[in-house]
């Protein structure tokens, strides 16, 4: 059984309408893998559509979540989240707050995360992440 997160891009691609993303997570699912929204990814997701009022995507996106469900911050994920900030600004690498903090959730959780955004992650080291598209 394979465990994924799905990035904010990933879940965007659903909402609006990507057939190819549809049909992967609705294989997965039915291949009893794991699919998570990472806390962070809700965050940018759920304040995307409040801020746009897209009520009908809100509907689906909270649907989604109740499938696959939402997981919380741990302390562990934050001191991974740490280091990773560090290890990258000591490199030259500058990588957004929140992708470091979905990375660091994947890596604490041993969850591949699929993304379309492969250049703000290949960077990052134990993190396993997949492209759908």
């Amino acid at each position: 059984m394979n465990k994924y997160a799905l990035d904010t891009d990933i879940v965007t691609y659903y909402l609006k309408g990507n057939k190819d993303i549809i049909n992967r997570v609705s294989t997965e699912a039915d291949n009893s893998n794991t699919i998570v929204i990472p806390p962070m990814v809700f965050y940018e997701i759920k304040r995307w559509l409040l801020t746009i009022n897209a009520s009908k995507k809100l509907a689906i996106f909270e649907y989604m979540c109740s499938l696959s469900g939402i997981c919380a911050i741990e302390k562990e994920t934050l001191e991974i989240a740490a280091a990773t900030y560090s290890n990258c600004q000591k490199k030259g690498i500058v990588i957004g707050d929140n992708d470091i903090l979905i990375a660091s959730f994947c890596i604490y959780h041993d969850i591949t995360l699929v993304t379309n955004n492969e250049k703000h992650f290949k960077s990052i080291p134990n993190l396993k992440f997949v492209n759908w598209l």
